[in-house]
């Protein structure tokens, strides 16, 4: 599924405003050339000798949502701008520390940050991102927004990033344990990509409306809209095609995660399966024999069919808070393709 119009309208000023915080945050002979050569490349704009790119870097799901939030909400999508761009970066601030801890050697078909430069160095790119995703957001004071909702914005982003340190946590202990059940699974996505949703679409709806309730709605439904995303995320780690992922085939399987495929196949499988299948993930590493074990015990389970029934059961979740926010007709259903979008995509 290709993406939807939203995400054209607003790339090319949203580049911008990232280049500008980029420039302005880390002013020149301030920082080592090296930390803003990290950004770039993360962000797709350079390559690792810092020539430039002709490269869109990631779909920019979360500051699209944020600035289509804003203008669904009655507000003008231009003064969401710093709040939009902050998300921006402290998402990345998360995948550059994902890459590590998960020890992916690609991002969007290119080597990730710390597999180019070291851990120790991709640690501290990670770090800029997140200190200049939230100077960014203070910057909405610069767009006639009160010091009160620039306040307000500011302690919803710390909290979303806590909830996503959180839930990564989460992920991470999960993968020495074969007893996590669907309930745990589900808080752990909750927290690492649902709460950035709830935030993208919650400041959006701060910037946009002068009723804090629409703000809120269009957090409940940025929250379930991040858990049906990351069910789908879970998807294309098991099944999805390396050319459209940029990740290694099975890439969550041979990572051990405890994705919900598996958490799913361990609760439903039984006999030889079950034994099979928790001797593989008691193993510290997996061959591509054992993927292959794991793949087929999740066939016999119809684990696939099961997590996309998951997936569209919390986009119907999300929505209804759609009607309660009495949003403007055409943005609202811009934000209906968004979730159509989000359980369709293959990348």
């Amino acid at each position: 599924m290709d993406l939807p119009p939203a995400f054209g309208r607003y790339r090319g000023v949203l580049d911008e405003r990232l280049r500008s915080l980029l420039s302005d945050g880390l002013p020149s002979g301030s920082h080592p050339e090296e930390l803003h050569r990290m950004l770039r490349y993360h962000l797709g704009w350079e390559d690792a000798d810092g020539r430039p790119l002709r490269s869109e870097g990631g779909k920019a799901l979360r500051p699209t949502l944020c600035l289509l939030a804003c203008e669904a909400a009655g507000g003008e999508w231009r003064a969401a701008l710093p709040a939009a761009a902050g998300l921006e970066l402290v998402h990345n601030f998360s995948l550059v520390h994902d890459d590590i801890q998960d020890r992916d050697p690609e991002r969007r078909h290119r080597p990730t940050v710390w597999s180019v430069w070291g851990e120790a160095q991709a640690i501290n790119a990670g770090d800029a991102l997140l200190t200049l995703g939230r100077l960014a957001v203070l910057k909405l004071g610069s767009e006639s927004v009160p010091a009160e909702r620039v306040v307000e914005a500011v302690r919803v982003l710390d909290e979303c990033t806590l909830e996503i340190v959180e839930g990564q946590a989460l992920d991470i202990s999960f993968e020495e344990r074969l007893d996590v059940g669907e309930d745990a699974y589900l808080e752990m996505v909750e927290k690492k990509t649902g709460a950035l949703f709830d935030c993208a679409l919650r400041l959006g709806g701060l910037v946009g409306a002068d009723d804090l309730a629409v703000a809120e709605a269009l957090g409940r439904c940025g929250r379930w809209l991040g858990v049906a995303f990351q069910i789908r995320d879970d998807m294309l780690g098991v099944w999805g095609a390396e050319n459209r992922t940029g990740k290694q085939p099975a890439a969550d399987i041979r990572n051990r995660k405890k994705s919900l495929p598996v958490v799913y196949a361990l609760a439903r499988a039984e006999g030889a399966i079950a034994e099979e299948l928790r001797r593989v993930y008691s193993q510290p590493r997996l061959s591509d024999s054992d993927v292959s074990t794991v793949l087929s015990a999740l066939d016999s389970v119809g684990a696939q069919a099961y997590c996309r029934m998951m997936a569209e059961e919390y986009r119907e979740r999300a929505l209804p808070e759609l009607e309660h926010a009495g949003l403007s007709k055409g943005p609202a259903a811009e934000l209906r393709q968004v979730a159509d979008f989000i359980l369709e995509r293959d990348y």
